[in-house]
């Protein structure tokens, strides 16, 4: 099985992060919202923006300047990356409730 190279499984943040960018490009005020939506708590700007920076770094986002908001998106290598972390995710959750049933 092929693994993402840059995104562990560990790294939930990052992982709904490109999520939500898989899904519509935003701005992080508006990604704050669906994460802050998802976990029921506030992310801080502390959070988020270094998840994003990394990301970018990392060259799975880019993002386009729109007055003073930065709109972020998917690169095609962050919509590969996105894909193999999802597939890996979705097996590991599989074996998971493959392993609860058999213990019933």
């Amino acid at each position: 099985m092929k693994l993402p190279r840059v995104i562990k499984i560990k790294n939930l943040l990052k992982f709904q992060i490109l999520y939500h960018l898989s899904r519509k490009n935003l701005c992080g005020d508006e990604l704050a919202d669906l994460l802050n939506f998802r976990k029921n708590h506030k992310l801080t700007p502390g959070t988020i923006y270094p998840a994003l920076k990394f990301l970018k770094k990392k060259k799975l986002v880019k993002y386009k300047q729109r007055g003073r908001k930065k709109i972020y998106y998917l690169t095609k290598f962050g919509k590969e990356e996105y894909n193999l972390s999802r597939n890996l995710f979705n097996k590991m959750f599989r074996i998971y409730l493959i392993n609860k049933k058999r213990k019933k």
